[in-house]
């Protein structure tokens, strides 16, 4: 009996995946997401000169800080690109299957809703996901293979700490479209949520500066974990070293903290899809 539902699952997969990704969407995506670390990643501003009996040498400058601002300067840039496909594959390829009622025929087939909802999130999340990951890493590699192989731990925190605040708006987004069931709605919602995340975590961290608050910090860090990355790394020191310098043991717990936030976010939808969702 449970051999017949692979097959299902891998057919609604496909569905998605060819509703997600009409020509030359995909395409189009892992172009800019490779190129994006060669337009704003410089090696060279992590060269040092050395100068020894009228000789000058060149060497790249490694460690953690300095792999967090290389990985950091690609990852900012590529967010946006991440984020219009993820908030176009939820909110308005989901929403107009809602709205057409394609998502009836997912139903009829012979998969639980959580495995059905479980597709349609690995082609619209995971996959944009991957390919993010899978390009970037190697390009970033290729620019500067020295920094980024002493540091590949601090290359993939930096990652898990920037698309916290993503995924958690993605999950926002998903639990909008299935309650408003209106794609075009729940995507403007999305474009909407995502300038109300940043421009409050850009005053959030204004205020907290200029009333030197480390509370406020901490809770702009609940959301927005690349903050205390960030400042435990010293990036933003000559600003905030006398408000807070957060540890380490205080980097992972504020990042384990906003995944848990977009676990529970993740967790109601998959509730209301599977329990109340009815068409």
């Amino acid at each position: 009996m449970q051999r017949g539902k692979g097959k299902p699952f891998l057919e609604v997969f496909a569905l998605a995946l060819n509703e997600d990704y009409r020509l030359p969407i995909l395409e189009v995506f892992a172009f800019l997401l490779i190129l994006t670390p060669f337009i704003f990643v410089s090696p060279g501003a992590y060269l040092t000169v050395e100068i020894s009996g009228g000789n000058v040498t060149y060497k790249l400058v490694s460690g953690a800080r300095i792999t967090y601002s290389l990985v950091f300067s690609t990852l900012g840039p590529s967010l946006p690109i991440f984020a219009i496909l993820v908030f176009k594959n939820l909110a308005y390829g989901l929403g107009s299957d809602i709205e057409k009622g394609i998502i009836q025929t997912y139903l009829s087939y012979p998969l639980k809703r959580h495995m059905i909802l479980s597709a349609k999130l690995l082609s619209s999340i995971i996959l944009p996901l991957i390919i993010l990951l899978s390009t970037q890493i190697p390009a970033l590699y290729l620019l500067a293979p020295e920094i980024i192989s002493q540091c590949i731990d601090t290359v993939l925190l930096t990652y898990i700490a920037g698309l916290s605040p993503m995924l958690l708006i993605s999950g926002i987004i998903l639990l909008v479209t299935l309650l408003l069931r209106r794609g075009g709605l729940a995507l403007v919602s999305g474009i909407t949520l995502y300038f109300v995340f940043s421009t409050a975590s850009s005053m959030l961290m204004f205020m907290a500066l200029a009333i030197k608050s480390p509370i406020i910090l901490k809770l702009l860090s609940t959301f927005y974990p690349s903050t205390t990355l960030s400042l435990y790394y010293g990036i933003e020191a000559y600003l905030a070293s006398e408000v807070w310098t957060p540890t380490f043991l205080e980097v992972v717990g504020y990042i384990g903290v906003s995944y848990l936030f977009t676990a529970f976010i993740f967790a109601i939808a998959y509730i209301y899809f599977c329990r109340r969702f009815s068409l």
